[in-house]
């Protein structure tokens, strides 16, 4: 292995021995250490098959990011005119020469390459003992401590000159396995003093019960959400499931009886299974069944898909490229996706972090609205351990998401003190929400200096209850609270508003934080109570305006119909 910056080199061999014309190799990335918790075990026997994934350049992914923004914000000629799937692939599909240069590459390492999900990716399987060759490399076998996974993996690889300027990285490589964490916390008790006091006022409508039991009815309440059925059914809303999460619809049934009586009790959803994926209705999962009854309950009549995700693939970080890629190849994609699970950052590659926020940018440009949760460790990243600095989540930085927050209560509504925000140490802040950003550091002062990096993606965008959810699991109620509740609310949302949307000849939202942070603030319920404690501080906390705890705030359905011209 060679030193970031320098170059080796490498001798190819043609057929009958003669060794061909050297050609330089490039470190093309490195990382200085394995995550936290890996240690390398020895190496793999030299015949041991990796199975690798190679992403090509995109020849213009720039353009499709201003193209995102154009078609996302109020005001531009193209708002919300977006691109059909062969538009966006005019501007993604690497170019004739990049393919040409690593098929070639790829050729003279007698390595055969097949297709990937998208354009943008090729298939390879090759012997432990030529990746090192050809990647000028040593594969280790590394070892998790207290999880026990095993990988192989290497902390840098090289590639010739001639290759390195059309290739955006081989997956895994250096991308470790990382499980995705649900957006949940196991027990959340609220702090009673917000609720209790008399200087507190109720939202007109919301029954006191909310406070200690959110059901349905206390969120419609609580957001002005109608109890309609949409009818549109070309709006679609899909749900996104990883660790062997499972939803039963005999739970969901049995919930919608219980808190949608108006609902017909045959509602159910469509179930789509990748990498391996199975949903087990016979042991179905607290987030599995929290993501579909919350939405199914509460975006009447809007066609929900759970997609399933195992791990056949690399695991979670894979499984994640894999049902983004999968969605991308669709001729139409879904109209709203929401995702209650994510990492930490640190552990990511940022190579791959940048990768799937651009695939997410594709989505966006076709009028995808997405939504992740913040995660449920305030500050910290939930990967445990000590933290001397504020430690953000994945994807919750990439640009190009609209990640949820958590609030409790409802007299008045207050940041949950689990709701994760921050700022990303991967990416930039984004224009849209850099005048917010400023106000609030402002308003912040010397707090927490030093501990986090100003100039990062702030997160979360917005936020909704996420607290003691009446979810149906094996046929019992029981109480979750975390930003995985809260996501899917927002999102079902979201999705009713598509519904009117269509119905009245338009086109769906899409990407909604150019027009969050613009004319759909003042639709918002800006939460100015409370913080989000971690890494031995109180956190940041909520203010007037856009936070790191609750965002811009909770929604109001009829305010964001004015906001979009429907009311």
């Amino acid at each position: 292995m060679v030193a970031a910056g320098l170059l080796a080199f490498s001798f190819f061999t043609a057929a009958l021995g003669a060794p061909l014309a050297r050609e330089p190799l490039h470190v093309h990335d490195a990382r200085s250490a394995a995550p936290q918790g890996y240690t390398a075990s020895g190496a793999p026997h030299p015949d041991t098959v990796l199975q690798l994934r190679v992403a090509l350049k995109q020849s213009n992914n720039a353009g499709l990011i201003d193209k995102l923004y154009e078609v996302s914000t109020p005001g531009s000629q193209s708002y919300r005119k977006f691109l059909s799937k062969s538009e966006v692939e005019q501007y993604v599909a690497p170019s004739a020469e990049s393919l040409a240069a690593v098929t070639a590459w790829l050729d003279r390492n007698g390595v055969k390459a097949t297709p990937g999900t998208t354009s943008q990716w090729l298939n390879i399987e090759v012997p432990v003992a030529k990746a090192n060759a050809m990647l000028d490399t040593e594969f280790s076998t590394f070892e998790h401590s207290d999880t026990g996974v095993s990988a192989i993996r290497t902390l840098a690889y090289s590639v010739p000159a001639s290759v390195k300027p059309h290739l955006d990285f081989i997956y895994p490589t250096t991308v470790f396995p990382v499980k995705a964490t649900k957006a949940m916390a196991n027990v959340h008790i609220a702090s009673s003093h917000r609720h209790n006091s008399t200087a507190h006022t109720r939202r007109a409508g919301v029954d006191a019960s909310c406070d200690n039991a959110m059901t349905p009815a206390c969120l419609q309440a609580l957001y002005n959400v109608p109890t309609t059925p949409a009818t549109q059914s070309s709006n679609t809303l899909a749900v996104s499931s990883f660790v062997s999460s499972s939803s039963s619809t005999a739970d969901l049934t049995n919930f919608l009886g219980q808190f949608r009586s108006d609902v017909p009790s045959s509602t159910t959803f469509a179930v789509s299974n990748l990498d391996g994926g199975v949903n087990n209705e016979a042991q179905t999962s607290v987030e599995g069944s929290l993501d579909i009854q919350y939405t199914v309950g509460m975006a009447t009549n809007v066609p929900t898909t759970f997609f399933t995700v195992g791990s056949d693939n690399g695991g979670d970080l894979g499984g994640f490229l894999d049902l983004v890629n999968t969605l991308i190849a669709q001729e139409t994609a879904p109209t709203v996706l929401t995702t209650s699970f994510g990492f930490p950052e640190a552990l990511i590659s940022q190579d791959f972090a940048t990768n799937l926020c651009n695939a997410y940018a594709q989505l966006g440009a076709r009028g995808t609205s997405i939504l992740f949760s913040s995660g449920d460790s305030g500050v910290d990243d939930g990967e445990g351990g000590s933290c001397t600095t504020f430690r953000p989540t994945f994807p919750s930085g990439c640009p190009f998401i609209t990640v949820v927050g958590a609030t409790q209560g409802t007299a008045p509504e207050t940041a949950a003190d689990l709701s994760s925000g921050g700022f990303s140490n991967f990416f930039p802040t984004p224009q849209y929400q850099s005048d917010a950003v400023s106000s609030y550091l402002t308003t912040l002062g010397s707090t927490n200096a030093g501990l986090f990096n100003k100039t990062g993606r702030a997160y979360p965008d917005v936020s909704a209850a996420g607290i003691s959810y009446q979810v149906v699991i094996n046929g019992t109620v029981t109480p979750v609270s975390g930003t995985s509740a809260s996501t899917p609310v927002f999102a079902s949302i979201i999705a009713l508003l598509n519904d009117r949307l269509i119905a009245s000849g338009q086109s769906t939202m899409g990407f909604l934080n150019p027009f969050l942070y613009s004319t759909g603030k003042s639709a918002l319920n800006d939460i100015t109570a409370g913080s989000n404690p971690g890494c031995g501080t109180k956190g940041f906390p909520a203010e007037a305006g856009w936070d790191p705890v609750t965002g811009l705030g909770t929604p109001d359905f009829n305010k964001l119909l004015s906001a979009l011209k429907l009311s």
